[in-house]
């Protein structure tokens, strides 16, 4: 097997801009050095291939197989032994083969030297096939096969747009978004629906094809102009002697219209009052150059010419919408590829002809849909749409600004290379049959890529918190010689995408506090630590058992509503030991005796509790016993063990049977799934209230027919879900472990949130 050599390192040089017919800007060399690994990432453990090569980039797309490490927990046989100073239960890292999918874009200008690369380090395929389309996949069909080995097996390009338009509405949760350029966010991420048909694609290449899809595998063309992105480039070279796409748009978004166009105050004085037609309205495209005797600046040229071709689309993408009843128009193709001007000049043509009534909307990873749908061609026997995929954010550029001010460095190299990677997940995701209105579902309660001053809080408080992080990282394997190397190069990738959102806070869609924690969780993972928290938790979880049942003790010595207000405050207070909250580490790690009666001494109740406990209480007294109660968990150690489960010992004694839903894979204290199956099996163990049944969620859900959920911990409860309405009561309960969210929400640190609702009927 070829080896890689350590420092091996692919070279590129951009071609030279400016020069003649580039306005006199002068010539403007763009050299950069890109390691290969950060570009054509695990080419050596690659499967199959796919290509999608138009006018002037190329897509590449390829399957691996990943190696990276995952912790396991196992419980240890404790019988007959003294288990006072053993361990609860054993952990171990082992290697998990996974799937991941890698697309890659760059001009064609560097096709050769990329398949040179390729073929160099492609040493694990299992394909003798690499499927093409575009219409490039004609023109370098015979330097592919050359260079690869590979027989090229050409693909439908329409075809291959739509399954990779399919792919990406179904996968990835903020993929569509609404253009605003004159808005404090540019982008204006859409929630994903969850039926994504029936929809119209308008795919702008040279000229312009409108589809109409209605199914996975059923659409049909329905219509389209020759007069396209290749009327803008052919036009715009003879009216400017610009020769480069790209150039002619940079004229456009400096040119002036309203001094070629002729506007309707141009003819009528002023608005067009009985046909309601603005005077500042194009009323003759060109108009002005058929009477004016001067010359026009090829910038104002280009504009005229832009609006001219974007309004005849947007008018006809109405009309088409409008004639076959849809309200989901998604534009790509060459002519879009994120420029800002095409996308405004869009943006309002559909605005003005559907009056408002329907939106232009664009795809974060419209350039990958040909490649994408052509790698699903090729990978039907696998039939990978029976999976969930879900964005890797340590292995993807990122949505890049449109603004040429904006880290300029980034989109130079962007504009050369553009990455993309999909992780398979471990298990299909579907909504919570609990949901009122899966449609309408918003998990997260703030949108820190509308709010700039919590945006700016949020990314202040990851970058803090980093340091730490990556000690903890690198202390969680001892026994690994370069875990310290592993850790630095984990900090530096992170904080490096810290500022990328800082710079663009839309750059992987919607920016949450969540997505910051799930773009942390990526970048552990790719340097090979998959719980950085796994001793702190095991530790945690042995001392909370201990104390268990003298928790369950105290609490059954209580009158029935004395216990109930009990529980509750141990719930909350359990909700205290979060290590993600800096005000709670802080005391974690310099008090190591600070326990759970601590805890319940720092909650601030009142008047956070009152009236909505009250309504609680009156519910548990009046009313009959729920016959399910789905509980989310949040935290290891005293939360889950202290908290959650004496109040699911409560629910049980009732009559109420309980599902309680951890994470799948670790993400700082939480507990997770197969941690939560050993805390379980030994307090079955000492209390007979307690027994597990492990099945599906989503199934167990319908078939327990649940009418109480119970989402716990600022995560889950304040983060997420705060406002998400459900079909039966809930419960949402969290401590407020955050100075700054607290004085923002009225309250102090260590104030509570007890959240009970009642759905409307």
């Amino acid at each position: 097997m070829p080896m890689r050599p350590s420092k091996e390192w692919v070279a590129i040089k951009m071609a030279e801009r400016g020069g003649r017919g580039s306005g006199g800007h002068g010539s403007l060399d763009k050299s950069i050095t890109l390691p290969p690994d950060e570009i054509f990432r695990n080419l050596e453990n690659a499967k199959r291939f796919a290509i999608d090569i138009g006018g002037s980039l190329t897509k590449l797309a390829y399957y691996s197989t990943v190696q990276h490490k995952v912790a396991r927990v196992r419980s240890f046989d404790h019988s007959g032994k003294d288990i006072e100073h053993e361990p609860l239960y054993e952990i171990s890292v082992q290697e998990e083969i996974t799937a991941r999918l890698h697309f890659i874009k760059f001009e064609n200008t560097y096709i050769e030297t990329c398949l040179d690369f390729i073929k160099d380090h492609l040493v694990n395929t299992e394909t003798k096939v690499i499927k093409a389309t575009g219409g490039g996949a004609y023109k370098f069909k015979d330097l592919i096969e050359k260079k690869l080995g590979l027989k090229v097996d050409k693909e439908d390009v329409m075809t291959c747009l739509i399954k990779g338009c399919n792919f990406v509405l179904k996968n990835i949760p903020h993929e569509v978004f609404a253009y605003q350029k004159d808005s404090d966010t540019e982008f204006r991420f859409q929630t994903n629906h969850p039926n994504i048909f029936p929809y119209l694609l308008v795919n702008i290449g040279s000229g312009v094809s409108i589809v109409k899809v209605e199914t996975e595998d059923k659409f049909e063309w329905i219509g389209g102009s020759s007069i396209g992105g290749g009327t803008f480039w052919g036009l715009g070279a003879l009216l400017t002697k610009t020769k480069k796409f790209d150039e002619l748009l940079q004229l456009a978004s400096k040119g002036q219209h309203t001094n070629v166009d002729m506007l309707v105050k141009d003819v009528y004085g002023g608005a067009y009052q009985t046909l309601g037609l603005s005077g500042n309205l194009i009323a003759s495209s060109f108009g002005k150059s058929t009477t004016a005797d001067k010359e026009f600046s090829k910038e104002d040229m280009a504009k005229s010419l832009l609006h001219m071709i974007s309004n005849d689309i947007g008018q006809l993408a109405c009309l088409y919408a409008k004639l076959h009843n849809l309200d989901k128009i998604y534009f790509g193709g060459f002519f879009i590829r994120g420029h800002p001007v095409t996308m405004r000049t869009i943006t309002y043509s559909i605005n003005f002809f559907s009056k408002g009534e329907v939106q232009a909307l664009f795809l974060r990873h419209e350039g990958y849909l040909g490649a994408i749908g052509a790698f699903l061609k090729g990978a039907e026997q696998d039939n990978p749409n029976q999976y969930s995929w879900g964005e890797n954010y340590a292995g993807s550029s990122g949505l890049m600004s449109t603004s040429p001010d904006v880290f300029p460095m980034q989109r130079t190299r962007s504009g050369t290379f553009d990455m993309f990677e999909m992780d398979r997940l471990e298990r299909p995701l579907v909504n919570l049959p609990l949901l009122k209105d899966p449609s309408t579902y918003i998990p997260d309660t703030v949108d820190l890529t509308d709010d700039a001053m919590a945006r700016k809080y949020w990314l202040t408080c990851f970058e803090e918190a980093l340091d730490g992080v990556a000690k903890r990282a690198a202390a969680s394997q001892p026994d690994s010689i370069d875990a310290s190397e592993r850790a630095e190069k984990f900090r530096q990738k992170y904080w490096n995408k810290l500022q990328t959102l800082r710079q663009q806070p839309f750059a992987y869609g919607t920016l949450t506090v969540r997505s910051l924690l799930d773009t942390r969780e990526h970048c552990l993972n790719e340097f090979n630590f998959p719980d950085p928290y796994s001793k702190v938790k095991q530790k945690e979880n042995g001392i909370a058992l201990k104390c268990f049942q003298s928790v369950i003790e105290s609490l059954d010595s209580l009158g029935w509503e004395e216990r109930q207000f009990a529980l509750v405050k141990g719930l909350l207070a359990g909700n205290v030991f979060d290590w993600g909250a800096k005000a709670v580490s802080d005391v974690l790690e310099s008090e190591p005796q600070f326990g759970f009666e601590e805890a319940k001494s720092k909650l601030q109740e009142r008047p956070w509790l009152e009236d909505s406990y009250s309504q609680w209480l009156e519910r548990l007294k009046e009313g009959p016993p729920h016959k399910c109660a789905l509980i989310f968990a949040d935290n290891s150690g005293i939360d889950i063990i202290l908290g959650v489960f004496p109040f699911v010992r409560e629910l049980l004694s009732r009559g109420t049977e309980v599902i309680l839903a951890c994470n799948s894979g670790p993400a700082l204290n939480d507990v997770t799934y197969s941690e939560s199956l050993i805390v379980t099996e030994r307090i079955a163990a000492m209390d007979p209230v307690i027994h597990r049944l492990d099945k599906g969620l989503a199934v167990l859900v319908r078939e327990r027919e649940t009418d109480l959920v119970i989402i716990e911990g600022m995560g889950r409860a304040i983060h997420t879900n705060y406002y998400a309405a459900l079909k039966c009561e809930s419960l949402k309960l969290a401590v407020i472990k955050n100075s700054w969210l607290a004085d923002r929400l009225g309250g102090k640190i260590f104030s509570v949130i007890f959240k009970y609702e009642v759905p409307c009927k």
